[in-house]
């Protein structure tokens, strides 16, 4: 591995006699990783479900090690949303911040999604996760695995942490900043961070860092929690951000992470026991099996008070400043109530959709239209007005004037027993549906219909004249899965 040689003086500096233990873990395996996503499966029920050979992540219920040998993506169930391929210890921030059902939780730099859909599984679908990317290439990623892991309760938007802070003043329970960094502790696995590496560079991200930070202490409430990390190794970007932002809001102050003892304790640049460095938390690749990161789990002072059920409601834009306003208002209301009516109709007649399901719709938030486009949103959520916004929350589908289309992302939500319309596919049937071909079924079977994989969801299919029409996303087709 050719590491510049201002990284290794500088990490001879910080590690001292365990150096060559790290210099030799560039010589180890990899390893990988894998999570259950229990809004759909159990930990112990995917172990028995795949056939590969999974080892147990120490500091995360839900995540498995599996060989390098194995391809997991090619397996039908990663389709499905059962599980996210994830790096093993960057399943440690998301478990520092414990996220609870109920909870207003914002993920601020969560692209690609991998702590975000960490979080939405602990949340079990209660509440409100705001998951926002600043780069829109990146936002739209992590909405596609947002949407593969059938998670209805998140929004995903695409904004400056700057602007985020303006809309939402004191209104988060918990915050998770996985800040941009320097990815020293990545070199192992990604060759592009050491290219890119250098001292000018560690100084750009450490001023980063603060100032999303800042954003981030503006959005949590009182008595709310924030956790930072970084997959990083440099003292400029971990404690001495933590430090400096310490000394400048002694509303903040350290929290220990109850994670176990895995993990190597932070360092302090100036030694000061008023910030208590050392219950931050550092993961060397030579003292476990992952790769490299730093967490901070910091609390904020006051009482965190429960959210205002009124305050949550949502508000219409303001259209009543002009009769001409008033009147374009009431078409458009007219046209959304039409299309949710559409919609609504589509998922109790045609689908037969469970009134258990639309009971949590009706209580927990609120049917929206976007054009001809149905989502469900949260009711925690705030008007959308000003906000760039990839996903407001679940998308249902799409109201084709006098009919509704369901979307892929409603079909990745439900599961076989929440609706009427399902069909179990066999094995030869579900490799054609993902390669995104027609398949025979019984001519007895008409409309759209739930297609389910050992009874997980793969997608919509619409059933006539005994044949399956394909409605699995162009996108996702696949020539080979791995059975």
């Amino acid at each position: 591995m050719n590491l510049p040689e201002n990284y290794i003086i500088k990490m001879k500096h910080l590690l001292g006699g365990e150096f060559d233990d790290y210099l030799r873990s560039f010589d180890e395996k990899r390893y990988y990783g894998l999570r259950a996503n229990t809004l759909k499966i159990e930990p112990e029920e995917l172990v028995k479900k795949l056939n590969f050979n999974l080892e147990k992540v120490r500091w995360c219920e839900e995540g498995f090690y599996y060989s390098e040998e194995e391809r997991p993506s090619k397996h039908p169930y990663y389709n499905a949303g059962l599980f996210y391929i994830q790096e093993p210890s960057a399943m440690s921030a998301a478990e520092a911040l414990l996220p609870a059902p109920g909870e207003r939780i914002l993920d601020l730099c969560a692209a690609p999604g991998g702590k975000s859909t960490q979080i939405a599984g602990k949340m079990r679908g209660e509440g409100l996760l705001v998951s926002n990317e600043i780069i829109s290439g990146r936002a739209k990623i992590l909405s596609q695995n947002i949407e593969r892991m059938g998670i209805a309760n998140t929004v995903v938007c695409n904004e400056t942490p700057e602007r985020l802070a303006a809309f939402f003043p004191s209104f988060f329970d918990k915050i998770l900043v996985d800040a941009p960094c320097s990815g020293e502790g990545m070199f192992r696995k990604d060759e592009t961070a050491i290219n890119e590496w250098s001292p000018e560079h560690v100084k750009m991200c450490a001023q980063r860092q603060r100032s999303i930070l800042e954003q981030a202490a503006c959005m949590l409430k009182p008595g709310g929690t924030l956790v930072y990390s970084t997959c990083t190794f440099s003292e400029e970007e971990n404690e001495g951000v933590i430090e400096d932002f310490l000394k400048e809001h002694p509303a903040f102050s350290i929290e220990k992470a109850e994670l176990g003892r895995f993990f190597a304790p932070g360092r302090s640049r100036t030694g000061s026991p008023a910030c208590r460095i050392e219950h931050t938390m550092r993961l060397w690749p030579h003292k476990l099996a992952g790769e490299g990161h730093f967490i901070a789990k910091l609390k904020k002072a006051g009482t965190l008070l429960p959210d205002l059920p009124d305050a949550c409601e949502r508000r219409p834009a303001d259209s009543q400043d002009a009769r001409a306003k008033k009147e374009a208002g009431r078409k458009k209301e007219k046209k959304q109530s039409d299309s949710i009516g559409l919609c609504r109709g589509f998922l109790r007649e045609e689908l037969g959709l469970s009134e258990a399901v639309f009971e949590k719709f009706d209580k927990g938030g609120s049917f929206v239209t976007f054009g001809e486009q149905v989502y469900w949103m949260p009711r925690q959520m705030i008007p959308l007005e000003g906000l760039k916004v990839i996903r407001p929350g679940l998308h249902l589908g799409t109201d084709k004037k006098m009919r509704f289309e369901p979307s892929h992302a409603l079909a990745l939500y439900l599961s076989g027993e929440t609706v009427r319309q399902r069909y179990e596919m066999t094995g030869e049937q579900a490799e054609r549906y993902l390669r995104g071909e027609t398949f025979a079924c019984d001519d007895k079977l008409k409309g759209w219909m739930l297609l389910t994989i050992e009874g997980f969801s793969a997608g919509f299919g619409k059933a006539g004249n005994g044949q399956m029409k394909n409605h699995y996303p162009k996108g996702l087709r696949k020539e080979r899965t791995l059975f």
